[in-house]
């Protein structure tokens, strides 16, 4: 088991899915109450993301990330390379990294947990390429368009969803679909999520109107992985390709990739702390 940190500071993101600045002030609490006070304060979007040099600074060896997927992921590329130790704590929508890492548990057992020395350290598997990197999921193909209607129905902008609506169905069913390589079928995504193992592949079907609907009520429900799909390969390196420049979403964040890219298991950039074993 690790001790706790002497040094903490804290990340936030005042637009996350269940930012209470109540909840915030709480947390730092419990670190005090540990004699362990933080010793800095980051909340975004107000504020920039720290930097490795302004930790080493500062003297942090201990970034607790608190926020979504989204959130923990930034901060993973910004501190890549730091060689303190990162918390992530439930502060987003669907929180799958958190799970991953701590299981189904409240935010409450996580941090006694780690405040009384019962958590250890690893470095996660994750997904990467030329465009970035995916602690828990990378996802390439038309069908991303859905993360940006799962968005504002988060934000509760019901208008704007229903807006985009009409893009995500033509480009689910009409958009360049995506190949594994070496597999001649075609998907309307396909999904990636690092593991111990490798890469493990997925490919997404929405190309029926039932289907459709399933991989539609999936995005903006929850989790997209619950919609139609087919178990692939899981490897280490992989390589996607389409008749266009490939549409990626790493950890729900919107990137850009060529028409074909090569994907990679490659460990974190740093330590985080586990109170579970990684599956």
């Amino acid at each position: 088991m690790t001790p706790p940190a002497r040094r903490p500071a804290l990340v936030c993101n005042s637009q996350s899915g269940s930012f209470d600045s109540a909840r915030r002030d709480w947390i730092a609490e419990q670190f005090a109450a540990a004699g362990t006070p933080l010793v800095a304060d980051y909340c975004l979007p107000d504020q920039k993301l720290p930097d490795p040099a302004r930790l080493v600074a500062d003297g942090v060896d201990l970034a607790v990330v608190w926020g979504g997927d989204g959130t923990i992921n930034a901060s993973v590329a910004a501190l890549a390379g730091w060689d303190g130790t990162l918390l992530a704590l439930p502060g987003g929508t669907l929180n799958l990294l958190v799970k991953q890492l701590h299981g189904e548990r409240e935010l409450e057992a996580i941090l006694a947990d780690v405040l009384s020395g019962r958590a250890h350290r690893d470095v996660p598997p994750t997904v990467a390429c030329a465009a970035g990197r995916a602690m828990v999921n990378m996802l390439a193909g038309p069908t991303t368009v859905w993360a940006e209607v799962r968005e504002h129905v988060r934000q509760r902008e019901l208008a704007s969803a229903a807006a985009l609506v009409p893009e995500a169905l033509e480009e689910s069913l009409a958009g360049d679909p995506v190949r594994l390589a070496g597999d001649a079928r075609e998907f309307q995504a396909i999904s990636m999520t690092p593991s111990r193992d490798g890469i493990v592949v997925d490919g997404l079907y929405a190309d029926s109107p039932t289907l459709l609907l399933r991989h539609a009520i999936a995005w903006v429900g929850g989790d997209f992985r619950d919609g139609p799909r087919e178990r692939l390969t899981a490897r280490p390196t992989v390589t996607i390709s389409s008749d266009a420049p490939l549409g990626l979403l790493m950890d729900g964040e919107h990137a850009d990739g060529a028409a074909s890219v090569t994907f990679r298991i490659e460990p974190a950039p740093m330590a985080m702390l586990l109170t579970m074993p990684l599956p």
